[in-house]
């Protein structure tokens, strides 16, 4: 996958240009999981898979790690129109991400 995608988001969460949907927060709360950690999780993770069939846009899966460094986190998001980073969903990855 290319370099570039990965390191324009993080680009954006460098800068704090990105945003969490509704959805996201819920899932962050389910699975006790913190902004911090998301924020390690894209930063120091990797891009596990691009999904290009969303008629609403790309979507970046990036598969990371929490704060504890030990709690795997998938991160789900994509450009918005405005050009900042809209992050769709957040777990604790429990099975193997490919």
């Amino acid at each position: 996958m290319p370099r570039g995608e990965i390191d324009r988001i993080r680009e954006r969460f460098r800068t704090r240009q990105y945003d969490m949907s509704a959805h996201a927060m819920e899932e962050m709360a389910e699975d006790l999981l913190t902004i911090e950690d998301v924020e390690e999780a894209v930063l120091n993770g990797r891009l596990s898979r691009v999904e290009t069939d969303d008629p609403r846009g790309t979507r970046y899966i990036i598969v990371g790690v929490a704060m504890d460094q030990q709690t795997p986190v998938g991160v789900v998001g994509r450009f918005s129109s405005s050009g900042r980073y809209l992050v769709i969903t957040v777990y604790e990855v429990t099975a193997f991400e490919g």
